[in-house]
C-alpha cells in the first residue's frame, strides 16, 4: 500500500503524488472502502481518487534515483518493438503505454522514432498517430525520470541524449 507523499505512476495520468489514503467524503460511497487521493504532477488543477484495491489501472511507485540512473544508462540496450501487422500498429502502441513499464515505453519511442526516420527518408509525412503516441510516450517517460532524478521534465531529454553520446563514445 502506498503512503501519503509517495510518488506513483497511475495509468495514463502519469506521475501523481498521493495526498490522502482513506475513505472519501462523497454521498452514496461506502465509508468502509479505502481510496488513494492523488494529484497529478503534470496535469494542472486535477485530483484523482481511486480505490486502494483497484486492479484495472496500473499504479506503481516511481523509480528511485538509483533505479532511474541505472535505467537511463541501460536504455541503449532496449530494442524497438517488432510491428508484424501494420493494421495493428496503433493497438501495439496503446498496449505498450498501458503497461506503464519504462522499458516498454522506451521500446515504443524507439519504434516510432525509427518509423519517422524511415518515412522522412522516403519523402513521406509523419503520421498523426505516430506523432501523438511519440509525444505521449515521451511525456510519460520524462515525467517519471524527472521526479526520480529531481530535475525539470524539460531537461530530461537532454540528460538522456548526454548519456547516449557518452555511451557511444566508449
Amino acid at each position: 500500500m502506498f503512503e501519503v507523499g509517495d510518488y506513483v505512476v497511475y495509468g495514463s495520468n502519469g506521475v501523481c503524488r498521493i495526498t490522502k489514503v482513506g475513505p472519501i467524503d462523497c454521498p452514496g460511497i461506502s465509508q468502509d472502502k479505502l481510496y488513494y487521493s492523488m494529484t497529478p504532477c503534470y496535469i494542472r488543477d486535477s485530483e484523482i481518487c481511486t480505490p486502494v484495491d483497484n486492479d484495472r489501472v496500473v499504479i506503481r511507485k516511481v523509480m528511485t534515483k538509483d533505479e532511474a540512473l541505472a535505467f537511463v544508462q541501460s536504455m541503449h540496450q532496449i530494442k524497438a518493438m517488432p510491428v508484424e501487422e501494420e493494421k495493428k500498429r496503433e493497438l501495439l502502441y496503446k498496449q505498450a503505454l498501458l503497461t506503464c513499464e519504462p522499458a516498454k515505453i522506451v521500446s515504443l519511442i524507439k519504434t516510432i522514432y525509427e518509423r519517422i526516420q524511415m518515412r522522412q527518408a522516403e519523402g513521406k509525412k509523419v503520421t498523426s498517430s505516430d506523432s501523438k503516441y511519440f509525444h505521449i510516450a515521451e511525456e510519460s517517460l520524462h515525467g517519471e525520470l524527472a521526479i526520480s532524478l529531481g530535475m525539470d521534465k524539460e531537461d530530461v531529454g537532454a540528460y538522456i541524449e548526454g548519456w547516449m553520446h557518452r555511451l557511444q563514445a566508449v
